[in-house]
């Protein structure tokens, strides 16, 4: 249950991260933006870091596949992207495509076990409900 519910405020936090990134983008400009919102998030992380453990981050050089340390990179990408896309599409329509992207891509990253993943198998039912949101982002981009 706590899964869910976490889950849920991710994606409510997703949204509303997106809208503010936005806005900040808007009175400022893109790269300025994306510089302030992984700058901020990198304080809070380190004072978080700072109160709860303080694990070396030596470790970071003991990871075993190296890709793994492009997630900050990612996370950059994701900012501009987000922005991007809110801009030209709308805050909603633009979570909707988001949402269907992120599902079809674990799925694939799940069904052939990347990145270290414990691979699954191939369920039609899962497919299926790829199909319906693939429908309902069309139904939705006709209907505004």
């Amino acid at each position: 249950m706590w899964g869910w519910m976490i889950a849920l405020i991710s994606g409510a936090l997703m949204s509303v991260q997106g809208v503010f990134n936005t806005g900040l983008t808007k009175q400022t400009s893109l790269w300025v933006a994306n510089s302030w919102v992984q700058g901020t998030a990198l304080v809070v992380c380190l004072g978080a870091w700072l109160i709860k453990e303080r694990q070396s981050f030596g470790t970071l050089f003991q990871v075993d596949s190296k890709y793994m340390l492009l997630g900050g990179v990612i996370g950059a990408f994701i900012t501009l992207t987000v922005i991007l896309s809110m801009d030209q599409l709308g805050p909603a329509k633009a979570a909707l495509i988001i949402v269907v992207s992120q599902l079809a891509v674990a799925y694939l990253i799940e069904l052939f076990g990347l990145f270290g993943m414990e691979k699954v198998d191939f369920q039609w039912s899962k497919l299926l409900g790829m199909i319906v949101a693939v429908v309902g982002i069309f139904i939705f981009k006709w209907q505004s």
